[in-house]
C-alpha cells in the first residue's frame, strides 16, 4: 500500500491530468465494490470462486445443463447483493461524471451500484442483475421479481411467467460474448480518451482488459487505481495502490 505521503501525490498528480484531460473516462471493476461489502472474484481467502469451479457454476453451459443447480449458486449471489449501496467511491466517479470531467462508466460489474451512485452514462459490459432473461421469448423480468421467485423455491429456477421456462439472468456466463452494443461504445470511448482511469480492476479478464490497450495506442494516458498488480503498471502515468475509496477521495479533495 502507498504511504500517506505517495498517495497525496498521487492523488493531486491524478486530479491534475483529470483536470486537463478532454476526452477521460473510468473503467472499474470489481475491486471499486468491494468497499460495499461484495467480495471480488480471486481474492484468496474471500474472493467469489475460492471454492467453487466458476466454469462448473456460471457457464452458460452450466445453466442449459441443469439451470436448477445454475441457480442455487447464483440465487445466492443475488440474494447477497439485495442490500448492497454504492460506497463513496462509486460517488466520486458519478461526481466526476457530474463536473464534466469524465465522459462516462465503462464497468465489468454487474452490481448496479454505479447507476445507483449517479452515474448517467454507464456502459455495463458484462450485463446486471437489474433483469434476468428468458431466451425462449426475450422476455424480462425485474430483480425484484426474479428476487422474490427465489425466495419462495429457493433450490429451483425462477421462469419466465409467459413460457414457464427457465430464465437466464441478463449477465454475460462465462462461454458468452459480451453484448455487441455495450462493447463496441467501450471501445469506441476507449478510442476516443484522452485519459482512461482504471479503478478496482486486475485488467486481465479480456476483451475488457484491452481497453486502456486502445487508449494508449491512439495517443492517451493511462492511471491506475487498484490494489495490487496489474498489466498496464508499467504503461500508467498515474498508479495508486491503497484503498479505492480513500484514493478517490483525495482526487476529489484536490480539484
Amino acid at each position: 500500500m502507498s504511504t500517506t505521503g505517495a498517495v497525496s501525490t498521487g492523488a493531486a498528480r491524478l486530479a491534475e491530468l483529470l483536470a486537463g484531460a478532454s476526452r477521460a473516462v473510468a473503467l472499474t471493476g470489481a475491486g471499486i465494490s468491494v468497499p460495499s461489502g461484495i467480495p471480488d472474484f480471486r481474492t484468496p481467502g474471500t474472493g467469489l470462486w475460492e471454492n467453487v469451479n466458476p466454469m462448473e457454476v456460471a457457464h452458460i453451459d452450466a445453466w442449459r445443463s441443469d439451470p436448477d443447480r445454475f441457480w442455487r449458486f447464483y440465487g445466492q449471489r443475488f440474494a447477497s447483493l439485495v442490500d448492497k449501496r454504492p460506497n463513496p467511491a462509486h460517488a466520486a466517479l458519478a461526481a466526476l461524471e457530474e463536473r464534466g470531467l469524465i465522459r462516462g462508466v465503462i464497468t465489468q460489474n454487474i452490481d448496479r451500484l454505479h447507476r445507483a451512485a449517479g452515474t448517467r452514462r454507464l456502459i455495463e459490459v458484462h450485463g446486471s442483475i437489474e433483469m434476468s432473461v428468458c431466451l425462449e421469448c426475450g422476455g424480462k423480468q425485474p430483480y425484484a421479481a426474479v428476487a422474490e421467485q427465489l425466495a419462495a423455491a429457493p433450490d429451483e429456477a425462477p421462469e419466465c411467467p409467459a413460457c414457464v421456462t427457465p430464465l437466464k439472468p441478463d449477465v454475460v456466463l462465462f462461454g458468452e460474448l459480451l453484448p455487441e452494443r455495450a462493447l463496441a461504445e467501450a471501445q469506441l470511448l476507449a478510442e476516443e480518451a484522452d485519459l482512461m482511469l482504471c479503478v478496482g480492476s486486475s485488467l486481465e479478464v479480456h476483451p475488457v482488459a484491452a481497453l486502456p490497450g486502445l487508449t494508449l495506442r491512439r495517443g492517451g494516458q493511462v492511471a491506475v487505481v487498484t490494489a495490487g498488480p496489474t498489466p498496464y503498471d508499467g504503461d500508467a502515468v498515474v498508479k495508486l495502490d491503497g484503498d479505492v475509496v480513500d484514493e478517490l477521495e483525495a482526487v476529489l479533495a484536490a480539484l
